[in-house]
């Protein structure tokens, strides 16, 4: 080896740009071999032990156990030789890099990323509620955003009374999930393509979006969206937006042949199809569906609006960006990082991290 080897912080979470060192197995000035265990680190929704990619002797390790470290700072060198001198460090860009929240904000990184983009002033972001990504591209557009409403309304309301927005074929398939999972009753659909009265599966439609606040008033206040948004993403992502700006609480459903493991966790709005399995813990966000038949592994992190559609397989530790959309039959290996709004066609196969807005398409292999 003849220059230092550079150990950096792996980003665990693109949504937690920190990890906590758990344990640290080394000190400075110690002889290591490659492959030597360094480190653990611990993010809210993983773990990872840091492994010697250089036989040498660490340098400039200065970290202790408990810290809380960054995504690409330097833990330490591995040098040749012990008497081995760091380069002095570049001038801290971590204010401009990681600005001071307001107190109260709840923000997604590549919400804080596209806030930062659109020169968006931080204190005057809607307080309380977590914003994402899509909610502050409404706001850097001049709309008032309609971020999902996160808990159980406490105002009086039928607990078991449930609204269907929308009555096209994913609308089916969402009023016999309702009806399998047993936990609510279906009161009525809206969708502003059909008409008033009409018939889905023996539930009538009752309007369109227009409808929905006199709903709310009359003591309904859950709902569930019935938009799979295949092709548009966004269409759904709308119709989120418009139940929570009328004050509607979204549950999540899981149909009882589906299998959920006891650590993973479910955010509000979540769609579980029929046999399809949710791993050790697992995270899925907002909205997300994890259509008949997918597998999402162990310790994956799906964020708000992701779409698995039947016979997707997530392999251990994959981490799927906002508002991604996987298709039939798509298998992804472990560990592996598919970025925000991206679009994988049917059967293909991900090797490696895709970036935001990519595209893989039916029957491919990425990287090819």
């Amino acid at each position: 080896m003849s220059s230092a080897h550079q150990v950096t912080i792996p980003l665990l979470n693109p949504n937690e740009p920190e990890a906590l060192l758990v344990s640290l197995l080394v000190k400075d000035g110690q002889k290591v071999k490659t492959g030597d265990l360094l480190c653990s680190l611990e993010t809210t929704k993983s773990t990872a032990d840091l492994l010697a990619e250089a036989s040498g002797f660490l340098i400039g390790l200065i970290a202790s156990e408990g810290d809380t470290l960054r995504a690409g700072e330097t833990l330490c060198y591995i040098a040749p030789k012990k008497d081995w001198q760091p380069p002095a460090p570049a001038p801290s860009t971590a204010a401009a890099d990681s600005p001071q929240l307001p107190p109260g904000l709840r923000i997604t990184q590549p919400a804080l990323q596209a806030a930062q983009d659109a020169g968006l002033d931080l204190t005057a972001l809607p307080i309380g509620p977590l914003l994402t990504e899509i909610a502050i591209q409404d706001i850097a557009a001049g709309e008032a955003p309609s971020v999902p409403n996160l808990t159980a309304p406490e105002d009086p309301f039928d607990p078991s009374a449930i609204l269907v927005y929308g009555g096209s074929g994913h609308g089916k398939s969402v009023i016999e999930l309702i009806q399998a999972a047993g936990e609510y009753a279906v009161h009525g659909l809206i969708d502003d393509g059909m008409s008033v009265g009409e018939q889905v599966l023996g539930h009538a439609v009752l309007g369109g979006r227009s409808e929905l606040p006199s709903l709310h008033t009359s003591s309904i206040r859950q709902a569930a969206n019935a938009v799979g948004g295949i092709g548009d993403i966004m269409s759904r992502v709308r119709v989120f937006q418009q139940l929570a700006g009328a004050g509607f609480y979204c549950p999540p459903i899981i149909h009882p042949t589906a299998f959920v493991e006891p650590s993973a966790q479910l955010a509000p709005g979540v769609q579980v199809f029929p046999h399809a399995y949710i791993g050790s813990d697992a995270r899925i966000g907002f909205g997300a569906i994890v259509n008949t038949g997918a597998v999402v592994s162990h310790d994956c992190v799906l964020s708000d609006y992701v779409n698995l559609a039947p016979g997707g397989i997530l392999a251990g530790g994959v981490s799927v960006g906002e508002a991604a959309l996987i298709g039939m039959g798509v298998t992804v290996n472990l560990g592996v990082s598919i970025g925000a709004r991206t679009r994988i066609g049917n059967s293909a196969v991900l090797k490696s991290d895709l970036p935001d807005s990519g595209v893989v398409r039916a029957g491919g292999i990425w990287p090819d």
